[in-house]
Protein backbone atom coordinates (compact mmCIF):
# COMPACT_ATOMS: atom_id res chain seq x y z
CA UNK A 1 0.00 0.00 0.00
CA UNK A 2 1.15 3.41 -0.83
CA UNK A 3 1.34 6.22 1.83
CA UNK A 4 0.70 9.33 1.09
CA UNK A 5 4.34 10.92 0.68
CA UNK A 6 4.66 7.98 -1.74
CA UNK A 7 4.54 10.52 -5.12
CA UNK A 8 8.00 11.91 -3.65
CA UNK A 9 9.62 9.02 -3.52
CA UNK A 10 8.27 7.82 -7.05
CA UNK A 11 9.37 10.76 -8.65
CA UNK A 12 5.93 12.01 -9.75
CA UNK A 13 5.60 15.92 -10.50
CA UNK A 14 3.86 17.74 -7.76
CA UNK A 15 0.63 19.60 -8.90
CA UNK A 16 1.63 23.34 -10.12
CA UNK A 17 -0.01 26.18 -8.77
CA UNK A 18 -1.61 26.81 -11.69
CA UNK A 19 -3.37 23.57 -11.55
CA UNK A 20 -6.59 23.38 -9.13
CA UNK A 21 -7.05 21.17 -6.45
CA UNK A 22 -10.26 19.96 -4.90
CA UNK A 23 -10.04 19.28 -1.42
CA UNK A 24 -12.46 18.78 1.76
CA UNK A 25 -12.19 22.64 2.10
CA UNK A 26 -12.56 23.16 -2.06
CA UNK A 27 -16.28 24.00 -2.60
CA UNK A 28 -17.46 22.03 -6.06
CA UNK A 29 -18.72 23.87 -9.36
CA UNK A 30 -22.03 23.69 -10.87
CA UNK A 31 -20.30 21.42 -13.30
CA UNK A 32 -18.43 19.65 -11.03
CA UNK A 33 -21.88 19.14 -9.18
CA UNK A 34 -23.78 18.32 -12.66
CA UNK A 35 -20.99 15.58 -13.73
CA UNK A 36 -21.65 14.31 -10.54
CA UNK A 37 -25.34 13.49 -10.51
CA UNK A 38 -26.38 9.77 -11.77
CA UNK A 39 -28.47 9.86 -15.08
CA UNK A 40 -31.87 9.36 -14.27
CA UNK A 41 -33.92 6.21 -15.07
CA UNK A 42 -36.95 6.63 -17.65
CA UNK A 43 -39.54 5.07 -16.30
CA UNK A 44 -42.84 3.66 -18.91
CA UNK A 45 -46.37 3.71 -18.07
CA UNK A 46 -48.61 1.34 -19.48
CA UNK A 47 -52.20 3.03 -20.89
CA UNK A 48 -55.33 2.75 -19.52
CA UNK A 49 -59.02 2.52 -20.49
CA UNK A 50 -62.01 3.03 -18.48
CA UNK A 51 -64.57 0.01 -20.05
CA UNK A 52 -68.60 0.95 -19.88
CA UNK A 53 -70.05 -2.38 -17.80
CA UNK A 54 -73.51 -3.83 -19.52
CA UNK A 55 -74.98 -4.11 -16.25
CA UNK A 56 -74.52 -0.30 -15.15
CA UNK A 57 -73.52 -1.67 -11.83
CA UNK A 58 -77.34 -1.67 -11.18
CA UNK A 59 -77.40 -5.86 -10.51
CA UNK A 60 -74.73 -5.81 -7.77
CA UNK A 61 -75.40 -6.20 -4.44
CA UNK A 62 -74.92 -2.62 -2.39
CA UNK A 63 -71.70 -4.27 -0.92
CA UNK A 64 -69.64 -5.04 -4.41
CA UNK A 65 -67.21 -2.70 -5.16
CA UNK A 66 -68.94 -2.38 -8.89
CA UNK A 67 -72.45 -1.08 -6.91
CA UNK A 68 -73.67 1.76 -9.23
CA UNK A 69 -70.62 1.90 -11.40
CA UNK A 70 -71.05 2.58 -15.28
CA UNK A 71 -67.30 1.48 -16.17
CA UNK A 72 -64.33 -0.07 -14.91
CA UNK A 73 -60.83 1.11 -15.58
CA UNK A 74 -58.05 -1.96 -17.02
CA UNK A 75 -55.18 -1.26 -18.68
CA UNK A 76 -53.61 -2.39 -21.82
CA UNK A 77 -52.18 -5.63 -22.32
CA UNK A 78 -48.73 -5.89 -22.35
CA UNK A 79 -45.96 -8.46 -22.93
CA UNK A 80 -46.16 -9.71 -19.72
CA UNK A 81 -50.01 -10.42 -20.32
CA UNK A 82 -48.73 -12.38 -23.18
CA UNK A 83 -46.74 -14.64 -21.39
CA UNK A 84 -49.90 -15.14 -19.07
CA UNK A 85 -52.33 -15.96 -22.08
CA UNK A 86 -49.38 -18.40 -23.55
CA UNK A 87 -48.93 -19.95 -20.63
CA UNK A 88 -49.18 -23.96 -21.09
CA UNK A 89 -49.97 -24.22 -17.26
CA UNK A 90 -52.87 -21.87 -17.00
CA UNK A 91 -54.26 -22.90 -20.45
CA UNK A 92 -54.46 -26.69 -19.51
CA UNK A 93 -56.25 -25.33 -16.40
CA UNK A 94 -58.46 -23.57 -18.88
CA UNK A 95 -57.46 -19.99 -16.42
CA UNK A 96 -55.58 -18.38 -18.65
CA UNK A 97 -58.06 -15.37 -19.67
CA UNK A 98 -59.49 -14.93 -16.25
CA UNK A 99 -55.49 -14.58 -14.88
CA UNK A 100 -55.06 -12.18 -17.72
CA UNK A 101 -58.20 -9.83 -16.94
CA UNK A 102 -57.60 -10.22 -13.58
CA UNK A 103 -54.02 -8.61 -13.95
CA UNK A 104 -55.51 -5.69 -15.74
CA UNK A 105 -57.75 -4.54 -13.76
CA UNK A 106 -56.77 -1.67 -11.52
CA UNK A 107 -58.85 -1.95 -8.72
CA UNK A 108 -57.18 -4.83 -7.22
CA UNK A 109 -60.09 -4.97 -4.69
CA UNK A 110 -61.94 -6.79 -7.60
CA UNK A 111 -62.75 -10.58 -8.07
CA UNK A 112 -62.99 -11.53 -11.53
CA UNK A 113 -65.15 -14.29 -10.16
CA UNK A 114 -67.49 -11.83 -8.76
CA UNK A 115 -68.06 -10.38 -12.25
CA UNK A 116 -71.30 -10.75 -13.81
CA UNK A 117 -70.71 -12.42 -17.12
CA UNK A 118 -71.94 -9.72 -19.08
CA UNK A 119 -69.06 -7.45 -17.98
CA UNK A 120 -66.81 -9.67 -17.88
CA UNK A 121 -67.49 -10.30 -21.88
CA UNK A 122 -67.03 -6.61 -22.32
CA UNK A 123 -63.84 -6.79 -20.15
CA UNK A 124 -62.79 -10.04 -22.44
CA UNK A 125 -63.61 -7.30 -25.66
CA UNK A 126 -61.57 -4.53 -24.52
CA UNK A 127 -58.79 -6.26 -24.03
CA UNK A 128 -58.35 -8.26 -27.17
CA UNK A 129 -58.84 -4.86 -28.75
CA UNK A 130 -56.25 -2.88 -26.80
CA UNK A 131 -53.99 -6.08 -27.64
CA UNK A 132 -54.76 -7.42 -30.65
CA UNK A 133 -56.90 -4.58 -32.64
CA UNK A 134 -60.68 -4.83 -33.50
CA UNK A 135 -59.83 -6.84 -36.47
CA UNK A 136 -60.72 -10.02 -35.78
CA UNK A 137 -60.04 -13.18 -38.67
CA UNK A 138 -61.13 -17.18 -38.01
CA UNK A 139 -62.59 -19.51 -39.49
CA UNK A 140 -66.58 -19.69 -39.67
CA UNK A 141 -68.45 -23.05 -40.96
CA UNK A 142 -71.32 -22.26 -43.24
CA UNK A 143 -74.53 -23.87 -41.86
CA UNK A 144 -75.58 -24.49 -45.43
CA UNK A 145 -73.03 -26.06 -47.82
CA UNK A 146 -70.40 -26.59 -44.59
CA UNK A 147 -67.78 -25.38 -46.14
CA UNK A 148 -64.71 -23.05 -44.11
CA UNK A 149 -64.90 -19.74 -44.26
CA UNK A 150 -62.40 -16.91 -43.79
CA UNK A 151 -64.17 -14.43 -42.10
CA UNK A 152 -62.90 -10.44 -40.89
CA UNK A 153 -65.27 -9.38 -38.33
CA UNK A 154 -64.83 -5.36 -36.56
CA UNK A 155 -64.59 -6.60 -32.90
CA UNK A 156 -65.97 -2.40 -32.27
CA UNK A 157 -68.90 -3.13 -34.23
CA UNK A 158 -70.99 -3.93 -30.66
CA UNK A 159 -74.09 -3.05 -29.09
CA UNK A 160 -74.06 -3.07 -25.78
CA UNK A 161 -77.89 -4.37 -23.94
CA UNK A 162 -78.32 -2.94 -20.37
CA UNK A 163 -81.18 -5.00 -19.18
CA UNK A 164 -83.11 -2.65 -19.29
CA UNK A 165 -85.69 -4.10 -22.89
CA UNK A 166 -88.21 -5.90 -20.55
CA UNK A 167 -91.33 -4.30 -21.14
CA UNK A 168 -90.93 -5.21 -24.94
CA UNK A 169 -89.96 -8.46 -24.22
CA UNK A 170 -93.00 -9.42 -21.71
CA UNK A 171 -90.39 -9.42 -18.78
CA UNK A 172 -91.26 -8.45 -15.76
CA UNK A 173 -87.91 -7.16 -13.83
CA UNK A 174 -88.14 -8.26 -9.88
CA UNK A 175 -86.88 -6.12 -6.99
CA UNK A 176 -84.21 -9.10 -6.27
CA UNK A 177 -82.72 -7.97 -9.53
CA UNK A 178 -84.27 -11.28 -11.35
CA UNK A 179 -86.28 -11.69 -14.63
CA UNK A 180 -89.75 -13.76 -14.55
CA UNK A 181 -90.29 -15.08 -18.26
CA UNK A 182 -93.43 -16.60 -19.03
CA UNK A 183 -93.28 -19.45 -21.66
CA UNK A 184 -95.53 -19.72 -23.92
CA UNK A 185 -96.66 -23.73 -23.87
CA UNK A 186 -97.25 -24.61 -20.84
CA UNK A 187 -97.53 -20.72 -19.40
CA UNK A 188 -95.20 -21.01 -16.69
CA UNK A 189 -93.79 -17.86 -15.12
CA UNK A 190 -89.92 -19.15 -15.19
CA UNK A 191 -87.85 -16.73 -12.63
CA UNK A 192 -84.39 -16.71 -13.94
CA UNK A 193 -80.72 -14.69 -12.12
CA UNK A 194 -78.17 -13.50 -13.82
CA UNK A 195 -74.45 -15.76 -14.04
CA UNK A 196 -71.21 -14.42 -12.59
CA UNK A 197 -67.99 -16.00 -13.27
CA UNK A 198 -68.24 -18.78 -9.79
CA UNK A 199 -71.04 -20.08 -11.78
CA UNK A 200 -69.41 -20.06 -15.41
CA UNK A 201 -66.48 -22.04 -13.27
CA UNK A 202 -69.17 -24.24 -11.75
CA UNK A 203 -70.55 -25.47 -15.08
CA UNK A 204 -67.14 -26.05 -16.53
CA UNK A 205 -66.23 -27.93 -13.29
CA UNK A 206 -69.73 -30.12 -13.96
CA UNK A 207 -68.82 -30.67 -17.50
CA UNK A 208 -65.55 -31.75 -16.85
CA UNK A 209 -66.66 -34.56 -13.91
CA UNK A 210 -69.53 -35.81 -16.97
CA UNK A 211 -66.66 -36.45 -19.43
CA UNK A 212 -64.68 -37.78 -16.52
CA UNK A 213 -67.11 -40.51 -15.52
CA UNK A 214 -68.58 -41.02 -19.04
CA UNK A 215 -71.89 -39.68 -18.03
CA UNK A 216 -73.80 -37.87 -21.21
CA UNK A 217 -73.28 -34.67 -21.61
CA UNK A 218 -76.08 -31.98 -20.61
CA UNK A 219 -75.46 -28.67 -21.33
CA UNK A 220 -78.47 -27.21 -22.02
CA UNK A 221 -80.15 -28.58 -18.72
CA UNK A 222 -77.20 -27.98 -16.60
CA UNK A 223 -77.34 -24.32 -18.06
CA UNK A 224 -81.07 -24.03 -16.63
CA UNK A 225 -79.93 -25.44 -13.33
CA UNK A 226 -77.74 -22.83 -12.84
CA UNK A 227 -79.94 -19.41 -13.55
CA UNK A 228 -83.54 -20.58 -13.00
CA UNK A 229 -84.15 -19.44 -9.35
CA UNK A 230 -88.00 -20.28 -9.37
CA UNK A 231 -91.21 -21.85 -11.53
CA UNK A 232 -94.41 -20.27 -10.87
CA UNK A 233 -93.42 -18.98 -7.36
CA UNK A 234 -91.62 -22.44 -6.30
CA UNK A 235 -88.46 -22.31 -5.31
CA UNK A 236 -88.12 -25.95 -3.93
CA UNK A 237 -84.84 -27.71 -6.13
CA UNK A 238 -87.02 -30.99 -6.96
CA UNK A 239 -89.57 -28.90 -8.28
CA UNK A 240 -87.55 -26.78 -10.52
CA UNK A 241 -85.52 -29.99 -11.40
CA UNK A 242 -88.93 -32.14 -12.53
CA UNK A 243 -89.72 -28.59 -14.43
CA UNK A 244 -86.80 -28.04 -16.36
CA UNK A 245 -86.64 -32.34 -17.45
CA UNK A 246 -90.34 -32.22 -18.75
CA UNK A 247 -89.88 -27.92 -20.04
CA UNK A 248 -91.52 -28.53 -23.95
CA UNK A 249 -89.05 -27.68 -26.61
CA UNK A 250 -90.62 -24.97 -27.42
CA UNK A 251 -90.69 -23.10 -23.90
CA UNK A 252 -87.35 -24.32 -23.66
CA UNK A 253 -86.12 -22.54 -26.90
CA UNK A 254 -88.07 -19.49 -26.04
CA UNK A 255 -86.62 -19.26 -22.74
CA UNK A 256 -83.04 -19.59 -23.98
CA UNK A 257 -83.67 -16.64 -26.37
CA UNK A 258 -85.22 -14.44 -24.15
CA UNK A 259 -82.84 -15.32 -21.32
CA UNK A 260 -80.36 -14.11 -24.03
CA UNK A 261 -82.24 -10.92 -24.83
CA UNK A 262 -82.69 -9.44 -21.62
CA UNK A 263 -79.69 -9.77 -19.77
CA UNK A 264 -76.79 -7.03 -19.32
CA UNK A 265 -73.94 -8.03 -22.11
CA UNK A 266 -71.88 -7.26 -25.43
CA UNK A 267 -74.51 -7.72 -27.93
CA UNK A 268 -71.50 -9.15 -30.96
CA UNK A 269 -74.23 -10.59 -33.97
CA UNK A 270 -72.71 -9.67 -37.30
CA UNK A 271 -73.37 -10.27 -41.18
CA UNK A 272 -71.66 -13.41 -42.19
CA UNK A 273 -71.73 -14.22 -46.26
CA UNK A 274 -70.77 -17.69 -47.83
CA UNK A 275 -67.83 -17.53 -50.02
CA UNK A 276 -69.39 -20.45 -51.84
CA UNK A 277 -72.99 -20.60 -51.85
CA UNK A 278 -73.68 -17.38 -51.08
CA UNK A 279 -76.00 -18.00 -48.10
CA UNK A 280 -76.18 -14.80 -45.93
CA UNK A 281 -77.48 -14.76 -42.06
CA UNK A 282 -76.51 -12.58 -39.23
CA UNK A 283 -74.46 -14.73 -36.23
CA UNK A 284 -72.49 -14.22 -33.29
CA UNK A 285 -69.16 -13.89 -33.43
CA UNK A 286 -67.78 -16.79 -32.30
CA UNK A 287 -64.61 -16.96 -29.86
CA UNK A 288 -62.65 -19.39 -31.27
CA UNK A 289 -58.43 -19.96 -30.50
CA UNK A 290 -57.73 -16.78 -32.64
CA UNK A 291 -59.25 -15.07 -30.75
CA UNK A 292 -56.34 -13.99 -28.24
CA UNK A 293 -53.87 -15.97 -30.20
CA UNK A 294 -54.41 -14.54 -33.49
CA UNK A 295 -51.94 -16.36 -36.45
Amino acid sequence: MFSRNSTDRMGAKKPTVDTPIISEKTPLTNEVNEMAEPPSQMTFTTPTEFVELPSKGKFYSEKHPLYGKNDLEIRYLTAKDEDILTSRTLLKKGIAVDRMLSNIIVNKGINIDDLLIGDKNALVIASRISGYGSNYETNVTCPICGATNKHAFDLREQKVNNGENCEELGVEKTENNTFIIQVPKTEAKVEVRLLTGHDEKSLMKTIKNKKKHNLPETPMTDQFSTYIVSVNGNSEGSYIQSFIQNMPALDSRHLRETYGKVIPNVDLNQEFSCLECGYEQEMEVPFTSDFFWPR
